[in-house]
Formats: structure tokens, C-alpha cells, sequence
């Protein structure tokens, strides 16, 4: 699939979170903790980040390191997001970020194991579309934008500001994988089941205030201890 036809990114939730951000902003109510602020310039770096100087011109050794730059954007994304250090505004936004450029979990470089997470695939379908490249980009300069005004509130002697996040549930008829790399290269997984009744298919009921996320499952039982990082519960949830 070419990216002109290729779906379009999932944008609506990264379109809510950043207008809220600015709105915050704006009305000096976010200066960013010390954790929040690790994670924002992490990000910032991927986001500011130049194509790599090459002698070959190629179009697809060129096209290869656009798909790349986004691809190191949402793996570091991801993994600020599931650090559980950040607060609930910070991980709605990265959250957000990471929805939006999901297409290039595995594009260009999957990970290399069959158990590795299977974010990315288009509901209904067993094949993944090729990440729409100049879709993804379009998103940097305003992505680039506010996170260097988010970053520029932690300004030496300035004091952390956070205001709260919306919490949200949604229904989700499927399974919830728990992925673990015990090894360079090595993935594990495990289906979550629920604890009571052995169900592993839902649907589930998830309830998340952006600090952690529970699942109630259809028996009527509730697990908040279930080991599930945000982006295994996020990433895999339908677009709402």
C-alpha cells in the first residue's frame, strides 16, 4: 500500500491532548516535574533530530530513514510512557503521541522475536499497511513546538505545577498481553487472565485515571494488580 492510500494516522486523540496542553500553558497551570520534564526532552531529542548526512541519495535508503526518525519518536515515547514515573497529564500526552505514530512500531525494524507486542495492526485485518511517511511528519513541527514550550517550564528554580488529567472507560472485547524481554532480543509474553474465572477474552472493562488502569472483568471481578503497561492497554484499545 502506497502512503498516499495508506490509512490515515490516529490523530484524535493527539489533536485533544495537545490543545489541552496549550490551554495549560497558557494559563502557566503545567510546569513540569522532574520526572515529567526526563521525559519530555527525551522525546524533544527524537523530535529535533536530523535525517542522518549520507553519501547515497536513494529514494528508498532516504525513505528508510524518515520511517526511522518517527520510529525512534514513538519507541522513546512508549518507554517514557510506561515508566510509571510520569504524571497523569504527561502520560495522557504521551499516550497521545504514541497513538498518533503507532504505524511505525515495526516499520522499518520489527522487533526480532514472534512474541514481541503486535501494536500497529488495522482492525480486521492480518497484515500491517505501509506507515503513511509524509502523515507522520506533517505531525513534528507542532509536536517539536510544544514540547519545547513544555520543556521550557522546568526552568531552573521554577516550581512543578500538575494539573489533573480526565479520566476515561472504554470496553474492550479481546486479550491483553503482557510482554517481558528477558533478554537482548528475547521477548516473552503472557495473556492476562482473570483471577476468579480464568477469562482471558473479556470484554473487559477499563477504567484508567492515568496513574494506573483497571480491568473489570465480565464476572464482576476488578484487578488493578494485572501487570499491564500503559501502552499494552492503550495501544491495543479501539479509537474512541
Amino acid at each position: 500500500m502506497s502512503n498516499a492510500t495508506a490509512r490515515p494516522l490516529r490523530t484524535r486523540a493527539l489533536t485533544r491532548e495537545s490543545v489541552r496542553a496549550r490551554r495549560l500553558l497558557a494559563a502557566d497551570e503545567w510546569r513540569l516535574s522532574p520526572a515529567d520534564a526526563e521525559a519530555v526532552r527525551a522525546v524533544l531529542t527524537r523530535l529535533a533530530a536530523p535525517l542522518p548526512t549520507r553519501r547515497s541519495t536513494a529514494a528508498r535508503t532516504r525513505a528508510t530513514d524518515r520511517d526511522r526518525r518517527l520510529q525512534r519518536i514513538l519507541r522513546t515515547t512508549v518507554h517514557h510512557l510506561d515508566t510509571g514515573t510520569v504524571s497523569p497529564p504527561a502520560t495522557a500526552l504521551l499516550a497521545a503521541v504514541a497513538r498518533a505514530l503507532l504505524p511505525w512500531y515495526t516499520a522499518p525494524n520489527p522487533p526480532r522475536a514472534a512474541a514481541a507486542p503486535q501494536y500497529g495492526i488495522v482492525p480486521g485485518a492480518t497484515e500491517r499497511a505501509a506507515p503513511p511517511t509524509e502523515a507522520g511528519e506533517a505531525l513534528l513541527p507542532d509536536l517539536t513546538a510544544l514540547f519545547t514550550a513544555l520543556a521550557a517550564t522546568s526552568a531552573p528554580g521554577a516550581v512543578p505545577l500538575t494539573p489533573s488529567a480526565e479520566p476515561w472507560q472504554v470496553r474492550h472485547a479481546g486479550r491483553f498481553r503482557h510482554y517481558t524481554r528477558p533478554a537482548p532480543d528475547v521477548w516473552a509474553a503472557e495473556t492476562v487472565c482473570c483471577p476468579e474465572c480464568g477469562d482471558r477474552n473479556g470484554p473487559w472493562t477499563v477504567t484508567c485515571d492515568w496513574h494506573r488502569a483497571t480491568l473489570g472483568c465480565p464476572c464482576g471481578t476488578v484487578m488493578s494488580e494485572h501487570g499491564l503497561a500503559f501502552s499494552e492497554i492503550w495501544l491495543v484499545l479501539p479509537e474512541t
